[in-house]
């Protein structure tokens, strides 16, 4: 009985509820009366613009051209305000217009009057001037570059000269770090590459330069005239011949023998390092290495043409001069070029025209040293950028001048570069919605 009692509760109680009633549907939208319609004017009376007002479009323009987006005194806030910053690459409109300007990037290096490196400067001491006219300087930094470097050995030098260079290459990786990369090219009679770029501590490399190690030539003779071997009695009648040189020595044809020149095809050599310098990546120091006396002929290739072509690439010229050229009062005299005569020493002219430098080494501790004394060099220049005003790429070359605000100081830096489209740097981006 007390179980059925809940359940008849129950029962009673849904008898005596109220039936509950249907939920009645939603208003329904009124119609609305006819909007009035634009007045509608005839096809070639219709004004850009007409009917904007202040509130509608930000301003209106005054010449009935298509409005700006901003007010007036919005406006002139944003033309005095901060450029715009950049887009990153992805995250843009879908539609975004960049303007580009020349940027010219110089390197150089300071020297006291003891030859030492001047460490220390700020950009308040440096006054850089392209075509003679000062620059605005947005680039000042002292960080060093990683560095590629091409390689350029000599062996067309004599038997003493090519045994000091080859004892000497033993110490020349330890001059890099892990983070540059080198090539090598060797020279005789032309160019020759032994291996592409590579790191500079791998064994690679380091197979590389025991393969370009090379016996050099015979120094040349002369068999007749006061720079001759032999000794000559009585116009050639009674003749004493050293036995150390070549027998036909003191010999000649009625009198006279042409003597063949030596090949040096050293502008030939530059320019193949130039070449495979200008394929490498951005954002490294390019240099061409050269380990020779610095003699030049017989190369296809113009002194002229190879330091315009690494000009334009943003390649200096650094190097080891050996040999007799490299010793002070001889190599002075080297420097001195004849019309019609070989080059005696031509390295110098490519350190001077591209802001390198060379290191002057007759013994082989000398040439060891010299190695790291150049690197170091190149790894702590000065570099400086600035925004040139001159046209885009014309072609023409441009001046450059260094300058620092300092006595007794010598500044080390390329007189000169010619405009490439590599110079160009996005300026602005500017977004079209």
């Amino acid at each position: 009985m007390m179980l059925g009692q809940p359940v008849k509760e129950m029962a009673q109680a849904q008898q005596s509820a109220p039936t509950q009633e249907a939920i009645p549907d939603g208003p329904k939208p009124q119609a609305i009366p006819d909007a009035p319609k634009p007045q509608e004017l005839p096809v070639g009376q219709v004004t850009p613009g007409a009917g904007t007002t202040e509130d509608s479009s930000g301003s209106t323009s005054d010449d009935g051209g298509v409005p700006s987006k901003l007010s007036s005194a919005a406006a002139q806030k944003a033309d005095q305000g901060p450029p715009p910053e950049d887009v990153p690459a992805g995250q843009g409109p879908e539609y975004v217009i960049r303007a580009h300007v020349d940027f010219v990037e110089v390197p150089f290096t300071v020297k006291d009057n003891k030859g030492r490196l001047v460490p220390g400067l700020t950009w308040r001491d440096v006054r850089v001037y392209e075509n003679n006219l000062r620059q605005q300087l947005s680039l000042f930094t002292v960080d060093p570059f990683p560095l590629s470097v091409a390689l350029v050995i000599d062996q067309s030098m004599t038997f003493d000269n090519m045994a000091k260079v080859n004892n000497a290459l033993a110490a020349l990786q330890g001059a890099f770090t892990p983070y540059d990369e080198v090539s090598l090219i060797t020279y005789n009679n032309g160019p020759r590459t032994v291996t592409q770029f590579t790191g500079a501590q791998s064994a690679r490399l380091t197979q590389a330069l025991e393969v370009s190690k090379s016996t050099g030539r015979e120094p040349m003779m002369y068999s007749s005239g006061p720079l001759s071997q032999n000794i000559n009695i009585n116009n050639g009648q009674d003749s004493h011949t050293d036995p150390n040189t070549n027998s036909t020595h003191g010999t000649s044809v009625l009198g006279i023998q042409n003597v063949p020149r030596e090949a040096h095809t050293l502008n030939d050599a530059i320019l193949a390092a130039g070449i495979a310098l200008s394929k490498t990546a951005t954002g490294r120091r390019r240099i061409v290495y050269v380990i020779s006396d610095g003699k030049e002929y017989g190369s296809t290739a113009k002194f002229a043409q190879v330091v315009k072509y690494l000009n334009t690439n943003k390649i200096a010229v650094f190097g080891t001069l050996v040999g007799d050229s490299s010793l002070p009062v001889v190599g002075f005299f080297d420097r001195m070029h004849l019309p019609l005569t070989m080059r005696d020493n031509i390295l110098p002219a490519y350190a001077n025209a591209t802001g390198g430098n060379f290191d002057g080494e007759f013994r082989q501790r000398g040439i060891e040293t010299s190695f790291a004394k150049i690197a170091e060099e190149v790894r702590t220049q000065y570099t400086v950028g600035y925004y040139t005003h001159e046209p885009f790429v014309d072609g023409k070359y441009r001046t450059l001048e260094v300058k620092v605000l300092r006595p007794n100081l010598t500044v080390i830096a390329k007189k000169g570069y010619y405009p490439t489209a590599g110079d160009q740097r996005p300026a602005g981006v500017t977004q079209v919605k």
